[in-house]
């Protein structure tokens, strides 16, 4: 035993690390390890309840807590010192952010209010401890407070299209935005993320419905109410975002938006454009906008490249989908279509998350309106915007008509790209 022993040597050698407040004891453990002729040096501070931490550092400024210093040389493995609360994290567009935020090192904060399958899958994202998740109810302030207490970065992307019997579109962009706003300032938060919707107005201008668009009225009112909370707000305004599992590309495929291989629009689509954007450049474009300096209180219009017609938009998409006017294809004007217009009726009726609904048919036909005096999502980004027509075809690939056929070489001709609107 005594020999044994001989192997090891260990020393101990406590200092006194100086505070401005008190003397906090640094133990310095030296244990000589046999046959390798150098020594592991471990380090241990100890800090007392009594001393002042310092307050959170600025996003890339220098950290002073000890759990807030950057670890690591990048990636998930690593710390970036952000620590992000993602609101909203389990739908479409925050399952992207939080996979941008994770694989530069940011610890995740993901709160969910239904079931924790639901989000779980978002544990990968990050390394063991740095995805974290939080129950929370919109209406609970402690819930809210307590999936934010340690928190320097905020993003709300909390949102839905269509009003439930659990919440309205008022209690979701209006009250639950202006709760998360101004506990955040409470909590002391330094980036508030929000996100919005392009087209938000105070009275939309009415297409089908005669009182306009509520989801626009009550995201423009979500807006108004996060500035006065918390003024420093960064606000994002989406087009519609793209991507295999998104409400654009597989909406317009669905089997309950079509009748078969005909295709009901707004006066066939004429005269309305869009301006469609992909959900990643979307997603890079929020974690720019966390490191950026200087853009406090700043709006971003988060659209696409390039300005498209309604009508040449969808015809385009089931060009993809394999689905000519010599295969049937036709699009027409929905005013004449009264059995579809009563599918609507009853689909928003009687179905809990209809497709169908005359609150979307009022957004879907709304022309987006770019306003060239606030940024947009190039702004944000180092590299060129995603193309449309470099997505669509692998989006919509599950959707194409005899999708498991194995065509021979050139059997198909290439898909001719929508034309671009002129601005």
């Amino acid at each position: 035993m005594i020999r044994s022993l001989r192997h090891f040597t260990v020393f101990l050698h406590f200092t006194a690390v100086q505070s401005s407040k008190m003397a906090a004891p640094c133990v310095r453990v030296i244990i000589g390890l046999p046959n390798h002729g150098r020594a592991v040096t471990s380090v241990t501070t100890r800090r007392h309840a009594s001393q002042d931490f310092p307050k959170r550092p600025p996003i890339g400024g220098i950290a002073t807590r000890p759990e807030t210093l950057k670890r690591g040389t990048g990636g998930r493995s690593s710390f970036n010192g952000v620590v992000a609360t993602v609101f909203g994290g389990s739908g479409f567009l925050g399952s992207f952010i939080a996979n941008e935020l994770g694989k530069i090192g940011t610890q995740l904060i993901l709160p969910y209010r239904a079931e924790r399958y639901s989000i779980e899958r978002l544990k990968v994202c990050g390394d063991l401890g740095q995805v974290l998740f939080q129950r929370f109810d919109l209406r609970d302030e402690i819930s809210l407070a307590k999936a934010m207490k340690y928190s320097n970065v905020v993003i709300n992307l909390i949102g839905k299209d269509i009003e439930t019997r659990n919440f309205s579109f008022n209690e979701v962009h209006v009250k639950g935005a202006q709760r998360i706003a101004r506990l955040a300032r409470e909590s002391g938060v330094q980036k508030l993320i929000h996100f919005s919707a392009l087209n938000v107005a105070e009275n939309p201008k009415p297409i089908i419905k005669p009182s306009g668009s509520k989801f626009f009225a009550s995201k423009w009112l979500g807006e108004q109410v996060v500035r006065e909370e918390f003024p420093e707000a960064i606000i994002f305004r989406p087009s519609d975002m793209y991507e295999h599992t998104d409400r654009f590309l597989t909406y317009y495929a669905n089997a309950m938006r079509r009748n078969w291989n005909w295709i009901p629009l707004w006066k066939r689509g004429k005269g309305i454009y869009k301006q469609p954007v992909f959900v990643g450049d979307v997603a890079v474009g929020v974690v720019n906008a966390i490191f950026e300096e200087k853009n406090a209180g700043a709006t971003y219009q988060a659209v696409g490249p390039r300005r498209y017609e309604l009508a040449q938009l969808v015809d385009y998409m089931f060009r993809i989908m394999r689905r000519e006017p010599k295969d049937g294809y036709l699009r027409y004007d929905m005013r004449l279509d009264p059995l579809f217009l009563a599918r609507v009726q009853v689909n928003q009726m009687y179905s809990k998350y209809p497709l169908l609904s005359w609150e979307r048919l009022e957004r879907e036909h709304t022309t987006d309106e770019v306003l060239y005096e606030l940024p947009t999502l190039e702004k944000l980004l180092s590299v060129p915007l995603t193309l449309a027509e470099d997505r669509f075809p692998y989006e919509l690939k599950y959707w194409r008509d005899q999708a498991y056929y194995d065509p021979d070489i050139a059997q198909f001709e290439r898909v001719r790209p929508p034309p671009v609107a002129a601005d």
